[in-house]
């Protein structure tokens, strides 16, 4: 310690522990400290011991109890030198004769130093930067030292000056504090002079000049400069808050939790961070050459309370290569290098309110060899520590945004419904395309190719593209929240259906061309922000609505016109729509008048129209301004005067 004063803090039960200081002198044979025992007291010689008690934790404080002026003659109680004070001392906390901690200080205190000049009572006056100069060498950064390149700081002799008077600093930084402004008519600085220079120039002395305030101090704003270093709380006076929903999960060394995730772009990132209670299941593809592995399993996560937790993981060994193997270039056995990969990795963390209680890891196996593309693939699964049978429990009954929607068929027996889109593969035609469910707040937009012969009927196809499109509803209601029950009929909102438009417009037997096919499928879904649930905002679906948008199909000719076949492309698309949960409140006839005279809505400003006459205006004296405001009122009464006929008539006279 190098002042008066040093605290410390032991941390656990202080019930029954004594707590001593002592002086621990060196031995002048071995140079050891003596031996430390539970008899001491809390002051030894001029050093004072304070204890503080608190919740399982107790502040000690050690001062020092003597002054640190230097000696003057025939002074005492005073510091002979500089150096002041030179002790070892021992803080030891005890239970009886048992000594439980033992705290080692080594105090090395200097003597205070005092002026002995006379002081000036005259303080420093700092002019008002926004209408003088602060400085008039703004580069002297530096005091008691010459600033290279600072021609304008006195601190630099000549012979300093001489080594880089060709580069010294320019503008206002350099000294030039007060620079003829380009608009001053007096200056000849404009590299390209306008036109109405200098018919409209400033005369106006360089005292009042735009570079004013330039150096004024004004808000400013540290920039936020993101990094995947975070600092972690974790003294015990600002432990570590816990995670909210989007958190990044941290590691014991401060780090992100990362697994491979998709990137906006499809690509696979390899350093994304998990986000708390966002659940993922992606599918990267890999080769031997480009395999990559990810963090450690022995690394140990942050659960949200300054605590850390172990992976539980388990590893397993892939029998069927073929659901992961998509390509293999045929190799010579010889020539064929292959390595033990991780083909899947499934991810379980178990949470509680805003911490992770437990995270299991299964970590599938398998041989990868040169030539061959793999698929991996990474899941995230956040459970809650309630859930039962792997079902989750939702304990924000709202809809989060990346969970599917869901539907629900009341009218059937088995209530189970779904809500989807496609998910074309192959070459893109309906008959291969799959499903994949509509996500709450993503909005979606797929579609197939239908084959259609030039001899259809329109009927037909009109019935079998409608058919396609309601293959994706099978639902007769959505759910209002992500907890929604079957039983109760006002948690679940009713599908408004818009049947498609019929213009009855006969095509004359012409084959190939058939009007009012609803090809496109419009799904709407009004949500609203209804309240929050520990802070995450609980979102409930308001309106679900579907309509139909109808083209003119024709067939597509190819070359020679011997194919038979034509194609119609059918599409889904899926828009969420965000609407306050209470009506906004009716604009008011005051408002509308109040609006028209709004400066910051209309070009025109009539409130500023006397602005000149009023106490805000700076632009010269208040005086001079109100002379002129009463002289040009006097001229507008003169003219209304002279214009009037009795005035004509009465200078006629």
């Amino acid at each position: 310690m190098s002042g008066p004063r040093v605290n410390s803090f032991f941390l656990g039960n202080s019930s029954g522990v004594n707590f001593s200081i002592i002086l621990s002198p060196r031995d002048a044979e071995t140079g050891k400290l003596q031996p430390a025992n539970c008899s001491g007291s809390k002051r030894a010689g001029d050093w004072n011991l304070d204890v503080t008690p608190g919740v399982n934790t107790v502040k000690v404080t050690v001062s020092l109890s003597r002054t640190l002026e230097l000696c003057f003659p025939n002074a005492t109680e005073c510091c002979p030198s500089p150096l002041c004070k030179v002790e070892t001392l021992q803080v030891l906390a005890c239970r009886g004769s048992v000594m439980l901690a033992q705290l080692l200080i080594q105090a090395e205190i200097f003597a205070n130093s005092s002026f002995a000049g006379n002081v000036s009572e005259n303080a420093t006056v700092i002019p008002n930067q926004a209408f003088k100069p602060l400085g008039s060498c703004p580069c002297n950064l530096t005091a008691g030292a010459c600033d290279v390149r600072c021609c304008c700081d006195l601190e630099c002799t000549p012979d300093l000056q001489q080594l880089f008077s060709g580069s010294c600093f320019t503008g206002v930084f350099g000294g030039d504090v007060n620079p003829p402004f380009d608009q001053l008519c007096s200056s000849q600085s404009m590299e390209y002079t306008p036109e109405w220079f200098p018919f409209l120039c400033v005369q106006s002395s360089l005292d009042n000049t735009p570079f004013l305030g330039y150096f004024y101090h004004g808000s400013t704003s540290t920039p936020n400069v993101p990094s995947f270093k975070i600092p972690l709380q974790t003294s015990p006076g600002k432990p570590f808050t816990g995670y909210r929903e989007g958190d990044p999960i941290i590691t014991e060394e401060d780090e992100y939790f990362t697994v491979p995730q998709q990137s906006m772009a499809g690509q696979c990132v390899g350093n994304a961070p998990v986000a708390y209670l966002h659940n993922f299941d992606v599918k990267c593809l890999t080769s031997l050459e480009s395999y990559q592995e990810g963090l450690p399993h022995d690394v140990r996560i942050n659960t949200g309370t300054a605590d850390f937790i172990q992976q539980n993981v388990v590893y397993r060994a892939i029998t069927d290569r073929g659901k992961f193997i998509t390509e293999s270039e045929n190799l010579l056995a010889a020539e064929v290098q292959c390595q033990n990969v991780t083909f899947a990795e499934h991810y379980k963390f178990t949470w509680k309110d805003e911490n992770i209680e437990q995270m299991n890891v299964t970590v599938f196996l398998g041989t990868l060899c040169d030539g061959e593309i793999l698929t991996q693939r990474f899941t995230v699964e956040f459970l809650s520590l309630n859930s039962t049978d792997g079902e989750e429990l939702f304990e924000n009954p709202g809809y989060q945004v990346g969970k599917p929607v869901r539907a629900a068929n009341l009218n059937a027996s088995d209530p189970l419904g779904s809500l989807n889109i496609w998910q074309p593969a192959g070459r893109g035609l309906c008959a291969s395309a799959t499903y994949r469910p509509v996500l709450f707040g993503v909005d979606s937009y797929s579609g197939c190719i239908l084959e259609v012969d030039i001899n259809e009927d329109c009927s037909l196809l009109r019935g079998n593209v409608t058919e396609r499109l309601n293959a994706l509803i099978q639902a007769t209601h959505i759910g209002k929240r992500d907890n929604s029950s079957y039983s109760d009929l006002n948690d679940w909102v009713e599908l408004i259906r818009l049947d498609p438009f019929s213009s009855n417009v006969s095509t004359g037997g012409l084959k190939g061309i058939c009007p009012d096919i609803p090809a496109n499928l419009n799904i709407r879904i009004i949500f609203a922000k209804v309240g929050a649930v520990q802070g995450i905002p609980q979102q409930q679906i308001q309106v679900f609505e579907i309509s139909y948008s109808t083209v003119l199909w024709q067939f597509q000719c190819g070359i020679g016109c011997k194919n038979t076949l034509s194609i119609l492309p059918i599409t889904a698309s899926v828009q969420f729509i965000e609407v306050p949960a209470q009506p906004p409140l009716p604009v008011t006839r005051y408002h509308k008048i109040y609006a028209e005279f709004d400066c910051n809505r209309n070009e025109v400003c009539w409130p500023h129209l006397l602005y000149p006459l009023t106490r805000s205006y700076t632009g010269e004296p208040y005086s001079q301004s109100l002379a002129k405001g009463l002289f040009l009122a006097f001229l507008i009464l003169l003219a209304a005067i002279m214009n009037n006929p009795w005035f004509s008539k009465l200078w006629s006279r």
